[in-house]
């Protein structure tokens, strides 16, 4: 238990600090384009060539979690998107082509990242049991907010104090500083240590280790969790990348660090408090596949209806409130289909969590810039929300119906896995 502990409050700054790498850019949208000159339709191609990357290393990276442990992949990725967040500033004196360059650094960002979550359901489907793994989820991804609310707040401070280029070092040192920090302390040199001969297991899809494809994607309930799990990843990232724009163009004399900071506060208590209650009520004798449920009509329906508020209201204050409870209640998800994939096949979630969020990637790509390109051509943020609404009813009309949460990797044909 006390060693679960530590890990658990590990994997919660890593995921914080996955979340400040990533929103290093949004952040300092506003700083960038007019640094650049770049125009909305610009500044679209360069937040949305992350998730053009990100969608790459979703089903390899779970695959290879799945094989040779999830934690050496985590760390991996971290050291990496470390360096790569460090260096980019730096790198922007050396070269004239501005926008191809921070677009093709978004991209290697999303390659880099794009392992983390699938490596994350891998090690807990591997590890935690299924009436804690709604709360332990919901723990680890708090650092989602929590990341995106110190950089929103330090960030934000740094932007207007120093300049953008330091919120980049401040992200990327943190990031390694906390690769180091695990290395030295939770893990042994043995650990660390990767045998060729078993990497290469992990990345051949033997007759031993391969997935029965034709098997699970015949089961409609794998499909519902992909969809939903898509969509919510679509649209959060959606209001990840154009949340801060927004503010800062509708209510021009507001401070940076309250539209920055609020709503990504307010996310936290409602995860961990989703995590929670999912998890009691389990244990209270409710069907896991009705609290799954529930938590998701939470964290796609009720949360799409303050995201379409959003784009009414002229009002600071207000449009606070409503980003604050459209954020925080998108937590929810968390317990709902994020736990989904390890409820229907703990032995190879990491590998169907990375499709799910591969699909929520693409469809991220399409958003984030479909969002850039309503903007410019409408000159209103209106058709934004409805975007949002819309595409997270989709997701969560095919869970409603077809979502299940019993396993279905046990039959005779799943037993290689």
């Amino acid at each position: 238990r006390p060693e679960s502990r530590v890990w658990t409050v590990m994997l919660l700054l890593g995921t914080c600090l996955l979340y400040c790498a990533r929103v290093t850019v949004p952040i300092c949208a506003v700083a960038l384009s007019t640094h650049f000159d770049w125009d909305k339709k610009q500044s679209g191609v360069v937040l949305s060539s992350f998730f053009w990357g990100y969608c790459l290393t979703q089903i390899i990276g779970g695959h290879i979690s799945d094989q040779i442990g999830g934690e050496k992949v985590l760390l991996l990725s971290a050291s990496a998107w470390g360096f790569l967040t460090v260096l980019t500033p730096l790198l922007t004196h050396v070269t004239s082509a501005h926008l191809v360059f921070m677009t093709s650094s978004r991209f290697l960002m999303g390659l880099l990242q794009g392992v983390y979550f699938p490596s994350l359901a891998s090690l807990l489907s591997q590890r935690v049991r299924e009436s804690e793994r709604a709360f332990t989820y919901s723990t680890v991804g708090t650092g989602s907010q929590f990341g995106t609310l110190v950089i929103g707040g330090v960030g934000s401070l740094l932007l207007d104090w120093y300049g953008w280029e330091s919120v980049f070092y401040f992200s990327g040192l943190l990031s390694l500083l906390w690769v180091y920090c695990t290395c030295k302390y939770l893990l042994s040199e043995k650990e660390l240590i990767i045998p060729i001969d078993y990497l290469m297991r992990g990345l051949s899809i033997s007759k031993q280790t391969k997935v029965p494809w034709k098997q699970l994607f015949k089961k409609a309930p794998i499909w519902a969790v992909i969809i939903a799990q898509l969509c919510t990843a679509s649209t959060f990232f959606t209001l990840l990348s154009w949340l801060p724009t927004f503010f800062k163009e509708t209510f021009p004399e507001s401070k940076g660090w309250v539209f920055n900071v609020v709503p990504w506060l307010v996310a936290i208590p409602t995860s961990l408090f989703s995590g929670f209650l999912s998890d009691h009520l389990i244990n209270q004798g409710y069907k896991t596949i009705t609290i799954r449920k529930f938590m998701q009509v939470v964290g796609s329906g009720v949360s799409s209806l303050f995201a379409l508020c959003l784009g009414q209201t002229s009002s600071f204050c207000k449009a606070i409130v409503f980003a604050s409870a459209s954020v925080g209640l998108q937590t929810f998800n968390h317990s709902g289909i994020s736990v989904n994939v390890q409820d229907l096949a703990p032995s190879c979630a990491g590998l169907l969590f990375g499709v799910g969020n591969t699909g929520g990637a693409l469809l991220g790509v399409v958003c984030v810039y479909l969002a850039g390109y309503l903007i410019e051509t409408t000159g209103s943020w209106i058709s934004v929300f409805n975007l949002v609404a819309v595409v997270n009813s989709i997701g969560l009309c095919a869970f409603l119906v077809f979502g299940e949460a019993q396993r279905m990797d046990t039959d005779s044909e799943y037993m290689d896995l």
